[in-house]
């Protein structure tokens, strides 16, 4: 006679379903897995904490009724045209290529309506995106695709990447079915070949060559141009201090949460630190150099909600950049497409093969047909929406604490609901005035 069992199998941690089935995916082919978008695993971030908001030891300001302002300027520290924005939330630097041009235009649109700034991204840019955008930032990458000296001059900013939070230390890709004539005349490639981004620049291997790169972009801009340095989430003390001393104007902080177009797997899950654990280092090497506010940080890597913003600033940032968020503003992984996402083999909510260009939402792809169903209007018009909703969320909370300024916003006015985050953070764990390794910074 059979036993019945009286439980469940029970299924391996080490093993999961998940990883058994990469195991058998790279036995049957022989190749690393390539997707987009970012890390999936749960780390420490900003939901792990906590503001305390002001009650008597804090005086909170009155609805809507006392001022909260929004407005940041980026590149004080040596442009005579430094960029003002409205709001502390700018658009990261996601290519054409990557993205459609419909999806480039949208993003200007809606940073332009909003009172912010978007940003080229690897491939050079678009007269869609540079016409429909107020203030453009001109990134300036290893590989040089699309680069040419008028660009630069007609650019409002210069962004030189050195890392990004999902591959830090690693190269981009384009898979040849997203390079089109268009494409591949920018990038000076030949049309349908994949392409992969070198990881480092060519012409110079460390901070004494970055500060003579940074002076020539400089001299070709008449010094007018904001210069911003990117950099990943890997040695955030060490990297901000080294941009700052290359003379850069603005640092780029992103984080592993951060998305990409695509990379390996295995870079997105594996290198580089969470946003969370890169900030108050970064900070703490603009302090120890009396820079901090002078240089301006700006903060990206899994940046979602008007909360989410409030604390990045509160934590010692100037700003914060939004990539993915954007994207799903526009009106991607929309499950009004979920029929065709799952004819990919995939869902709404879980797709990431960006690299294939079949994106049905017109937005990830270099396909005419599919490219039609995006509105860049509509879509502008949704972002800017979403970019006003995180800005009012932001405000809401800095009013709460009692700041006229969402600048204002500091640590003390934070508490960690984990051990990790209170860590990384460097703020109080919840119901105590301590946190790990306090007094060792």
């Amino acid at each position: 006679m059979t036993k019945t069992p009286t439980t469940e199998p029970r299924q391996s941690w080490t093993f999961s379903r998940e990883v058994n089935a990469e195991i058998r995916r790279a036995a049957a082919t022989g190749i690393y897995d390539i997707r987009g978008g970012g890390a999936k695993r749960r780390v420490p971030h900003f939901d792990d904490l906590l503001f305390l908001g002001a009650s008597i030891s804090r005086y909170p300001l009155e609805g809507y009724r006392e001022k909260c302002d929004t407005a940041v300027t980026l590149g004080t520290r040596f442009a005579k045209k430094p960029i003002e924005l409205k709001i502390p939330i700018t658009i990261a630097g996601m290519s054409f290529g990557s993205l459609s041009g419909p999806a480039k235009e949208a993003l200007g649109r809606g940073a332009s309506m909003a009172g912010t700034s978007t940003t080229t991204g690897d491939g050079g840019m678009t007269e869609e995106e540079r016409g429909h955008s107020e203030k453009l930032v001109y990134q300036y990458l290893p590989s040089r695709y699309g680069m040419n000296l008028t660009d630069l001059r007609r650019a409002d900013a210069i962004e030189v990447v050195v890392g990004q939070g999902a591959k830090p230390g690693g190269g981009g890709m384009l898979l040849g079915q997203k390079i089109t004539e268009r494409v591949a005349g920018m990038r000076d490639l030949p049309v349908g070949i994949d392409q992969r981004s070198a990881c480092r620049h060519p012409d110079w291997t460390g901070p004494d060559d970055l500060e003579i790169k940074i002076l020539e972009l400089r001299e070709i801009t008449g010094w007018e141009k904001p210069i911003y340095v990117k950099i990943g989430g890997a040695r955030p003390y060490y990297d901000t201090a080294l941009a700052v001393k290359s003379g850069a104007d603005v640092v780029v902080l992103d984080g592993m949460q951060g998305g990409t177009a695509a990379t390996q797997d295995v870079f997105i899950e594996h290198v580089g630190q969470p946003t969370l654990a890169c900030i108050r280092p970064a900070v703490q090497a603009l302090q120890d150099l009396g820079l901090h506010r002078e240089v301006q940080l700006v903060v990206s890597g899994g940046i979602r909600t008007g909360a989410d913003v409030a604390k990045a600033l509160a934590l010692g940032a100037d700003a914060v950049s939004i990539g993915t968020a954007a994207l799903i503003a526009l009106g991607d992984n929309d499950p009004k497409w979920e029929a065709e996402y799952n004819a990919l083999g995939t869902t709404a909510g879980a797709y990431d093969d960006w690299h294939e260009g079949r994106d049905p939402a017109g937005i990830t792809t270099q396909d005419p047909d599919l490219m039609k169903r995006l509105d860049p209007e509509a879509a502008g018009r949704r972002l800017r929406n979403y970019l006003n909703v995180m800005t009012l969320e932001c405000q809401t909370i800095a009013r709460a604490c009692g700041k006229s300024h969402v600048h204002n916003l500091e640590p003390e006015d934070l508490c960690a609901l984990t051990m990790e985050a209170a860590a990384m953070a460097r703020v109080p764990l919840a119901g105590t005035d301590w946190w790990p390794g306090k007094g060792q910074f």
